[in-house]
């Protein structure tokens, strides 16, 4: 027997952030094209009433919380409309998130989540700018703010914005298969899909970008050429300075010094092709600027705690190691 929709409720609250909604309704609809019957989407307020977003976008509900049926999944995102929760919506989170099979957070949906108790003893993230608070306000919540999502059990959390668009791709590949979550991903024009354990931040946010156009123009070469010479020398040579003046005034303008700044450049560049290529290990090292498979595999280690063989096997199963 064919099974069931999967109802995903999306719920809607002033204030909330319009691509927390989107982005994640966007994919799920999408799957839903390539697979009819695999989902139905539904979006809920308190009292059925529209809403305004942080944006100034309004949205129109399809029914109110209380009328909603039980869904399988239940997607709470985030927005400014988080900062104060509204007492009537956390208890009703608090009296219905328990029976659902998948509870889910986009952003500052986390406060949410976790003012009705629903992150208690369990692991969640948030966008960044916030995991500190989450932390304070809710210390029963195990805060890792590194991931741009983490899973634990049936509650999935994600830092925010775009990663809720990832955190989705990953429920539909579960859910489905990967071929219909990669074309869902190709044509919303995304990554599939960025690992759950992938830094919030890439190297070239986590520092910060150089003031002067020459430093600038080495960030672009070190990102776009992995597998170039990338010494203190050579990268000197071309922000025609001295190797000395160079790494000073880059460490200065960054705040990492080159040789941490290429470290993780580096690695992004192995687990973006190790996620979404079949390149062989040694392919892949070779690419990524580590010239041997061992080389990277240290790397690895020191970085994740975790060999690339097996941080691809997470991903592809039956591809090179």
């Amino acid at each position: 027997m064919p099974q069931p929709p999967r109802t995903v409720l999306l719920v809607l609250f002033d204030h909330v952030q319009s691509l927390d909604v989107t982005g994640p309704l966007e994919v799920f609809t999408g799957a839903e094209r390539l697979a009819p019957g695999s989902y139905r989407m539904r979006t809920a307020s308190l009292d059925g009433r529209p809403v305004r977003t942080s944006s100034g976008l309004t949205l129109v509900p399809d029914l109110a919380l209380g009328a909603a049926p039980d869904p399988h999944t239940l997607l709470v995102p985030g927005g400014e409309g988080t900062r104060r929760p509204d007492p009537a919506l956390v208890e009703w989170l608090r009296a219905r998130g328990p029976g659902v099979a998948r509870l889910v957070s986009v952003c500052t949906g986390a406060l949410l989540l976790a003012a009705a108790g629903l992150l208690d003893g369990r692991r969640a993230t948030t966008h960044w700018a916030y995991c500190d608070r989450l932390a304070r306000e809710h210390p029963a919540v195990t805060v890792e703010p590194e991931p741009i999502y983490v899973r634990d059990a049936h509650v999935a959390t994600s830092a925010g914005v775009t990663s809720g668009i990832d955190l989705a791709l990953a429920l539909v590949e579960e859910d489905l298969d990967r071929e219909t979550a990669l074309t869902v991903a190709r044509h919303l024009v995304v990554f599939l899909r960025r690992p759950g354990n992938q830094a919030q931040f890439s190297a070239q946010l986590a520092a910060q970008t150089a003031s002067r156009e020459p430093l600038r123009e080495v960030q672009r070469w070190i990102t776009e050429h992995p597998d170039a010479d990338l010494s203190v020398d050579a990268l000197a040579v071309r922000a025609r300075l001295s190797p000395r003046h160079f790494a000073r005034a880059f460490t200065a303008e960054t705040g990492t010094t080159p040789g941490r700044y290429v470290d993780r450049v580096r690695l992004e560049h192995a687990r973006r092709v190790l996620e979404d290529t079949s390149a062989s290990v040694e392919e892949v090292a070779r690419a990524s600027g580590y010239g041997t498979p061992e080389a990277m595999r240290r790397a690895f280690l020191k970085a994740l705690g975790t060999a690339p063989a097996e941080y691809r096997r997470r991903f592809h199963p039956v591809l090179p190691r």
